[in-house]
């Protein structure tokens, strides 16, 4: 009888277990998932440790909100509060202007960058999403990311208070003391401007305002020791790594930064990468629809292709998945010279990426 009770105790145990991983077990690499599906363009997205989900608004449509969480069947809430948002006439330096890079640190403080396109000060904000209590609040001095910057990308090194942001129109890095508040520029035409290639998509040549698009340093990753920063421009085929203890170094001059850079990879044309717990690096590869992955060796290959990866955005990831926004930003007017030409809804996809 005793064996009985036990073998039932063990069965149920099972059970339990199998109910609590069956989504890990059913789901291949490679699975490809929509999570959800909304009528306004996300830019960057990031997951929360309890799984929350959170994405800009692209500045590319600019709507009435700019920074969301998204909920249950489909529907989102702005947050903090409606109040942030900014609308054609309230726009001012009280609230958000255009957010776009997004992500979680390792403390679950949400920070985001805004551009700054209408009020002409890019501004950095972090939050506790529990609280919806502003954390920071950092206005980028105007001679670092004024006019004709695009600040646009961030990473977070939570251990030693620093903050990490990718230039886009200035082929540079921002370095921002937490603690300290100071801010420093880094250029390094090298590695952080784009290259001469053109992006194409679906067999067409791709042009931003008129011109063949080029844009400088946006993806920007951290390892997850915090010992190294990894980025490339999006109009490149480089990868790029700098060490943190180099880079967030005050006393450092340019020279000698710039000297600690070197070559990690190759990488596509890409809007977005994101760098796991092994040291590989995923990227939007926005030409193909595809998610391209960067091994620790050295070597690049298709992860998961599919139609839906329409200008995949973002990527963050979240235990074995890989959140991806896609938001069809090459069918906006800036690109197509002409009409948006883009079909709803938007997506935030997951894929099993190991």
């Amino acid at each position: 009888m005793k064996n009985y009770h036990l073998l039932i105790a063990l069965l149920t145990m099972a059970l339990l277990y199998s109910c609590k991983t069956s989504e890990d077990v059913s789901a291949a690499v490679g699975t490809l998932e929509v999570v959800a599906e909304i009528d306004i363009n996300p830019g960057n997205l990031a997951v929360s440790k309890d799984g929350r989900i959170f994405t800009t608004i692209h500045p590319l449509r600019r709507g009435d909100l700019q920074l969301i969480e998204i909920v249950e069947d489909n529907k989102y809430v702005p947050f903090p509060n409606k109040e942030m948002q900014s609308t054609p006439d309230n726009i001012s330096l009280k609230n958000f202007d255009a957010p776009l890079g997004l992500l979680f640190d390792n403390r679950n403080r949400l920070w985001m960058v805004d551009v700054g396109m209408t009020i002409g000060q890019a501004r950095v904000f972090a939050y506790d999403i529990d609280t919806k209590k502003e954390l920071y609040r950092f206005e980028i001095p105007v001679e670092l990311a004024g006019e004709g910057s695009f600040v646009q990308d961030i990473v977070v090194d939570e251990d030693n208070d620093m903050l990490y942001v990718a230039d886009a129109m200035g082929a540079s890095i921002i370095v921002i003391d937490i603690k300290k508040n100071t801010f420093r520029k880094i250029v390094d035409k090298p590695s952080m401007r784009s290259e001469d290639k053109d992006m194409v998509i679906d067999g067409k040549v791709q042009y931003f305002f008129g011109d063949p698009i080029r844009i400088d340093i946006d993806p920007i990753t951290i390892s997850e020791d915090r010992e190294t920063i990894y980025y490339g421009a999006m109009s490149s085929t480089n990868w790029y790594q700098i060490p943190t203890r180099v880079l967030g170094d005050s006393n450092a001059s340019d020279e000698e930064i710039k000297k600690q850079i070197s070559l990690a990879g190759v990488k596509p044309i890409s809007d977005g990468a994101a760098t796991d717990d092994k040291g590989n690096h995923y990227f939007t590869n926005v030409q193909n629809r595809s998610i391209d992955v960067l091994s620790k060796e050295g070597k690049l290959r298709v992860l998961k292709q599919d139609p839906k990866l329409d200008w995949p955005d973002s990527a963050r990831i979240y235990g074995d998945w890989l959140y991806v926004s896609t938001n069809q930003i090459h069918k906006t007017a800036a690109f197509t010279g002409d009409k948006d030409l883009a079909e709803g809804p938007f997506r935030i996809l997951k894929l099993k990426y190991r």
